[in-house]
């Protein structure tokens, strides 16, 4: 045989070997990297986009990763379901996946409620930390699988503001018949001390203050409270909204659903929903800045909140938590773990971290920044 009719025979061996082989590979990855199309419901409509956002950017991710076989498309609230049943409707199988707040579900079982954020607990980094870390996600979906559904943070606003109000409030008295749109455990605290709860959507609200059907009112931040105009009809902005510290945006899946999914799927579904968890708090700490500086601009007058009352809601919120963790294990059993990080984290949060921030905050102030 001549050197170029080998060559040339080898060469035919070799294509048709690697067309077997391929042959023999495509039922193996089809089988590994199926077609899956799922829906989510999420809790939020569309012009709140950094929150509805998030389901955006994760079903996107999960797109991308398998060459678009993973598939999950996002219904705003109201859509599918009304918002506020969008965990309801991914437990009962209605729709395989939910983008929303735990806390929205704690009138069910108040451990809900720790899955997401409760006064006083941890910021959105120790909430983060915990979450990650210290066991959170585990406990919390333990909690979550006896609803019939698994869970992984999907998102972080950073801690609120307090709300909006027509009148200036510095003493706890000043809260007495206050009637505040406020809803969940915070409604719960403040009702301790005078408020009146009232629960109204968010399209209500501006139209309720005007009318001084309500004084007072809670949204979210900056950002997503400019949407809305409220310095126009309650000029009074408050800070911190101590019962939101570091809320966490859960996606939820069905669990039965999540269990079918093949290894390599559920591995991005985590990987997915961490990145879509960092992504939406450092989109609000990048848009908040402006946002407040508008705020200000078009008439809202910041106030903090006085420590009176501060320190009044605090003692509160702890009664309300003694309550609770006499009557409800899953709830304790939870709680326990934050209340024991927290102490930590805000021990070490005193040091580098604390002075660093004040030092640059002095700056800011003194025009140096």
């Amino acid at each position: 045989m001549d050197r170029r009719s080998f060559i040339r025979k080898a060469g035919s061996a070799g294509i048709g070997a690697a067309a077997a082989t391929a042959t023999l590979a495509a039922p193996a990855i089809a089988q590994s990297n199926p077609k899956i199309t799922w829906r989510l419901a999420s809790s939020f409509p569309k012009s709140l986009d950094t929150i509805y956002g998030g389901a955006d950017v994760f079903s996107k991710m999960l797109s991308e990763a398998t060459d678009g076989n993973f598939t999950i498309q996002p219904f705003a609230a109201g859509e599918i379901v009304p918002g506020l049943q969008a965990a309801d409707a991914a437990a009962a199988g209605t729709v395989e996946a939910c983008h929303t707040v735990a806390y929205y579900y704690w009138g069910k079982d108040p451990t809900w409620a720790l899955g997401a954020a409760v006064p006083f607990a941890l910021n959105a980094r120790g909430m983060n930390a915990w979450l990650y870390h210290g066991g959170g996600n585990d406990l919390f979906n333990e909690f979550l699988g006896t609803q019939g559904l698994v869970g992984f943070p999907g998102g972080n606003t950073g801690v609120q503001m307090g709300g909006w109000f027509r009148k200036e409030i510095n003493t706890v008295a000043d809260l007495q018949g206050l009637k505040m749109r406020i809803g969940g455990f915070a409604g719960k605290i403040v009702e301790r001390l005078g408020v009146v709860p009232q629960q109204l959507a968010g399209g209500d609200i501006y139209p309720a203050l005007e009318k001084g059907t309500i004084d007072a009112a809670e949204w979210v931040g900056p950002y997503d409270d400019e949407k809305l105009g409220f310095q126009k009809v309650a000029p009074y902005y408050y800070y911190p909204g101590w019962w939101e510290g570091g809320p966490t945006v859960h996606l939820m899946f069905n669990k039965a659903k999540f269990e079918e999914l093949p290894p390599a799927y559920k591995s991005l579904v985590r990987t997915a929903a961490q990145a879509t968890d960092a992504n939406m708090l450092q989109k609000y700490d990048y848009l908040n800045p402006t946002a407040i500086r508008n705020l200000v601009a078009n008439g809202a007058q910041l106030r903090p909140f006085s420590n009176e009352i501060l320190s009044a809601c605090f003692d509160e919120s702890n009664k309300v938590y003694d309550e609770m963790m006499a009557s409800n294990a899953n709830f304790k059993k939870i709680w326990d773990s934050i209340v024991a990080f927290r102490k930590d984290y805000y021990l070490n949060m005193q040091i580098a971290e604390y002075n660093y921030d004040t030092f640059l905050m002095v700056q800011q102030r003194a025009g140096k920044l």
